[in-house]
């Protein structure tokens, strides 16, 4: 999951099958920093599954899906992807899933804390993703006091 905004990935999941339950855990753990503005995500039969809809739709969040093969639709999601992709996979030859799990840990560490983006003006998705929230929280306490 990444948020659009800040490019900040929120939650990730690493699996050897396309079943739904690695996507509704990704789901899980990003819903804990709130529910989003909007769900967008590519037309992936774990996408476009009831169970899927279903929690977005109950997390308050409206859902839009890209149109068939407009990667441009997504092209945050695409273009950190490719990230991962370059960064981080093809320069490692992981002996197990759980290295690989390791690995990419300390990648989206890495990706959101300290790789500053020139797109972000230089800064982190994490400066800009908690700036952010604080700024939310900071509004809604002032509008719970008035």
């Amino acid at each position: 999951m990444l948020d659009w905004f800040s490019r900040f990935a929120v939650s990730w999941e690493l699996v050897q099958s396309l079943e739904v339950d690695f996507v509704l855990s990704a789901i899980d753990r990003a819903l804990l920093h709130g529910a989003p503005q909007i769900c967008n995500t590519d037309q992936g039969g774990q996408f476009a599954g009831l169970q899927f809809v279903e929690r977005i739709l109950a997390a308050g969040a409206p859902l839009s899906m890209d149109g068939r093969g407009r990667v441009v639709d997504n092209i945050f999601t695409e273009r950190l992807w490719r990230s991962v992709k370059c960064e981080e996979v093809y320069l490692h030859d992981y002996a197990s899933p759980r290295e690989a799990r390791q690995s990419l840990r300390r990648y989206f560490h890495f990706y959101n804390f300290e790789r500053p983006r020139q797109a972000l003006d230089c800064r982190t998705p994490a400066e800009l993703y908690y700036q952010g929230h604080a700024a939310q929280l900071l509004f809604a306490e002032r509008r719970s006091l008035a």
